[in-house]
């Protein structure tokens, strides 16, 4: 059970510090961990309120250098599309040069409300400056990350954010997420506070810089990250129509009676595994799940809790060597990880991929004694099942019909939609004081 007086006497302290850490600004000592943020000097630098708190309401796990980029894209503003999970009265944006080779300069940014789901316009009374410690310029060095001053906006729920950077010199490779499945804008010189938006006539479709960002909220009492591979990252859904299962998920605990109003963070990346880099053979596939743990999921704003959807390409890269005790042994350890840090563990079973170009029946035997490891418990604090909810009743090695996208691998819409309705909202919740 609960100490309710221990939380009362932690929020209290978390109060106190959010007041303690207005005008502080910091760079990260390691890539992806937020800085803390201050007030800045502008006129919509924003204090913190006295109810509420930060949250994640986006994020993006950066993978690799962008190909091409080597000098970054001088004299050019890009403006990145990133959909809310959470609303909130205040917004401050987490800006990331992980995989650049040279320092960042950016010499002005922002953030808005579009105008339209997907479009470069913004409503022109939400365009804010950011500013960075007070300054309207910033120098990101190679493999760290920065986070703006507050600005006050009051951000909806379930809406898309422009987030713009000006860069005025070369400075590269961009560090960037590869596979958005939302169009983002590219404007050569600085429209950073362009409304209208008209300037923006390229289309890229990757975050480019951007990897987060936080609302402070009356409502949301934290987030909750999942960290996962290319059915997280929501390949085969439908672009721009924000149809991942997080963003599904996302509905459900805005809207569900006794649902835990948390934002829901995104941390997939198509291809990545739970023990291996993607490394040169597969760079867009990022750092294990392992290896960015730590930068993705543990030291994202208000995360309190953790779902793990990892394993399957474990097996698909490397059929012939996989070992189902190793993943199970690698899902253990990021359990114990997060749990380290008080936060309520969720993990998935491994769904269904026979038709797929890489099953094999010998890979078809580790999917089977990953998910007997996983259901046995000891594993997770709860077991989201999508093999039981997505698999074929009369062909339990194929993915139902209706949820395959044709690949036999990945989903359609109505399955990401399915995997979204497995969780039990209430496993979200804290089940013993968190650790501090």
């Amino acid at each position: 059970m609960r100490n309710r007086t221990g939380y009362a006497v932690l929020a209290a302290l978390v109060a106190v510090v959010a007041l303690l850490v207005v005008g502080v600004h910091a760079l990260t000592d390691r890539p992806g961990v937020p800085a803390a943020a201050g007030a800045g000097g502008g006129a919509d630098a924003a204090a913190p309120a006295s109810v509420g708190g930060w949250a994640g309401t986006w994020a993006a796990a950066q993978a690799a250098a962008e190909p091409g980029t080597r000098d970054g894209f001088a004299g050019m503003s890009l403006r990145n599309v990133v959909h809310t999970s959470i609303g909130g009265a205040r917004a401050r944006i987490h800006l990331s040069n992980e995989y650049g080779e040279t320092p960042l300069t950016l010499t002005r940014s922002s953030v808005a409300v579009a105008a339209g789901a997907g479009a470069p316009a913004a409503q022109p009374e939400t365009m804010r400056p950011l500013t960075f410690a007070g300054a309207t310029a910033v120098t990101i060095p190679a493999g760290r990350t920065v986070t703006s001053d507050p600005v006050r906006l009051r951000v909806p729920a379930d809406t898309d954010l422009l987030v713009t950077t000006y860069a005025p010199a070369p400075a590269g490779p961009v560090t960037y997420h590869p596979h958005a499945l939302q169009t983002s804008y590219l404007a050569a010189g600085d429209h950073t506070r362009d409304a209208e938006g008209t300037a923006y006539d390229r289309e890229f479709r990757s975050w480019r810089y951007v990897t987060a960002v936080d609302v402070w909220s009356e409502h949301a009492t934290g987030a909750v990250a999942v960290l996962g591979d290319s059915l997280t990252d929501g390949t085969t859904s439908t672009p721009g129509a924000n149809r991942r299962w997080t963003d599904y998920l996302a509905v459900r605990l805005r809207e569900e009676p006794g649902a835990p109003r948390y934002g829901v963070l995104n941390l997939g990346l198509s291809g990545n595994r739970i023990l291996t880099d993607g490394g040169t053979e597969f760079p867009g596939n990022g750092p294990s799940g392992l290896n960015r743990l730590d930068r993705d999921v543990l030291s994202r704003t208000g995360v309190k809790a953790v779902i793990v959807e990892l394993g399957i390409n474990d097996i698909l890269k490397s059929p012939a060597t996989a070992d189902a005790d190793a993943i199970v042994a690698g899902l253990r350890e990021t359990a114990r990880q997060s749990r380290d840090r008080g936060l309520r563990v969720l993990g998935a079973t491994l769904m269904p991929f026979r038709g797929h170009a890489a099953y094999t029946p010998r890979a078809e035997r580790v999917r089977q004694e990953v998910n007997e490891l996983i259901r046995a418990g000891g594993v997770f604090d709860a077991v989201l099942d999508f093999d039981a909810a997505l698999r074929d009743p009369d062909r339990p090695a194929r993915l139902h019909p209706a949820y395959d996208s044709g690949d036999h691998l990945h989903l359609t819409d109505l399955g990401f939609h399915e995997m979204a309705l497995t969780l039990d909202p209430a496993d979200l919740k804290p089940r013993a004081q968190a650790v501090l």
